[in-house]
């Protein structure tokens, strides 16, 4: 009991001096604006760097290739050859359908096509005796031309007969149904015993490539016509050969370990949402990315080459919402500079307008400052460069950040 009654001694001792301390600075503050001495500021000079500016997306994989599976032939199903979600390799056997009455078939087809082959070599002789026969008057013209169109018949039979011995050969070879895709199997909608139908709506089962997989991510035709404009101005570059290069992060917030390529933007735009599809492939060698997972997509535009970036704490903004900074020009008084924000990187906002390389942003000290009032100037030091903000994802402007005053 007496530590615990220390323990609540000592912390009331510690309120006691944390406020006693900040009424002194207050007392400090007050007393020295009393004397008109300028109150002092924290500024950040601007100066122009470069900067890889990413775009962060949502977007959902799918797989790189599909193959659902139905018979192309009618009957029982005698066994199923693969096991539920393993890869199978294309021309791997999944079902065997009987192939009794299809072989059956093949038999009297091949069987039908050698008698036609007996029936024409009988009757082959017999048009060539007739045809001998002719020449000395000793047959009428009527017995020949009947000799000749039965040899004819004959070779039309086996024509006939080979063909359906070609068809009865391919449909037995359907009683195996192959897989069409190398991939990964789902789960059998039908069991031994199921009687299946040629070509039927309802698939047996279905083939997902996996390896590589899609990435669709949409993106509003603003911001693409905004790029574009971009860098046809020349205020982004193209990031040479990581142009195109696209990270993903997953549903864990975790980074994907590999990078993905752009692969094509689709030409139609949805009407109902104002968007293209673009389409990023990504190696998938563990099958960690799943068709319909939810991700996001980070995307590289290109690289501002004389970005202005300004600590968040140094925007604030009016009653409309419009964002403003204060600088110290070269009489050492505030002044207004109304602001144009692109994104925000990090810690700091991208500026499209508004500000000058040189200027004095101030960033620390900002209360109670009013445009015209001198200050005492002093450097602020910030925590990230540039290199740390060149990968964070752009955000909205109009958002407020918790940096904001």
């Amino acid at each position: 009991m007496n530590g615990i009654k220390i323990g609540y001694l000592v912390a009331i001792l510690l309120a006691m001096s944390v406020a006693f301390s900040a009424c002194e600075n207050q007392t400090t503050l007050a007393s020295s604006q009393a004397n008109g001495s300028p109150p002092a500021v924290g500024v950040v000079v601007m100066q122009p760097e470069p900067v890889t500016l990413t775009t962060k997306l949502p977007g959902r994989t799918a797989a790189f290739r599909f193959a659902e599976i139905r018979p192309q032939v009618s009957g029982l199903i005698l066994k199923r050859l693969f096991t539920e979600g393993s890869d199978v390799k294309v021309d791997q056997a999944l079902y065997q359908i009987d192939p009794a009455p299809f072989q059956a078939v093949l038999d009297n087809a091949e069987a039908s096509m050698d008698k036609a082959k007996a029936q024409l070599f009988a009757v082959h002789l017999r048009a060539k005796r007739y045809c001998e026969l002719l020449v000395d008057k000793a047959i009428s013209e009527q017995d020949y031309d009947d000799a000749a169109a039965a040899e004819k018949q004959a070779k039309a039979e086996i024509k006939y007969w080979k063909a359906q011995t070609k068809t009865a050969r391919i449909n037995l070879n359907y009683t195996k149904i192959t897989a069409p895709i190398s991939g990964r199997i789902g789960r059998s909608m039908v069991t031994e015993g199921a009687i299946v139908t040629a070509y039927q709506p309802t698939a047996l089962a279905s083939i997902q490539q996996l390896d590589p997989i899609y990435v669709d991510v949409p993106q509003s035709t603003t911001e693409l016509l905004r790029l574009k404009r971009r860098l046809q101005d020349g205020r982004l570059k193209n990031n040479g050969a990581n142009h195109g290069k696209v990270k993903l992060i997953l549903e864990d917030d975790i980074s994907y370990p590999l990078e993905g390529t752009l692969q094509f933007s689709d030409v139609t735009v949805d009407p109902t949402t104002g968007s293209v599809i673009l389409r990023v492939v990504f190696p998938n060698p563990e099958a960690l990315l799943l068709p319909g997972m939810f991700v996001q997509a980070v995307l590289k535009e290109g690289v501002n080459e004389q970005a202005l970036l300004v600590p968040q704490p140094g925007v604030s903004r009016d009653t409309k919402g419009n964002p403003f900074a204060l600088i110290v020009d070269d009489d050492g008084k505030v002044a207004l500079r109304p602001l144009t924000l692109d994104r925000a990187l990090a810690d700091k906002w991208l500026v499209l307008t508004g500000l000058d390389p040189g200027d004095q942003v101030i960033v620390e000290g900002l209360k109670m400052l009013r445009p015209g009032m001198t200050v005492q100037t002093s450097p602020f030091q910030t925590t990230k460069t540039s290199k740390d903000i060149a990968i964070d994802s752009g955000a909205q402007p109009q958002k407020r950040s918790s940096g904001e005053n």
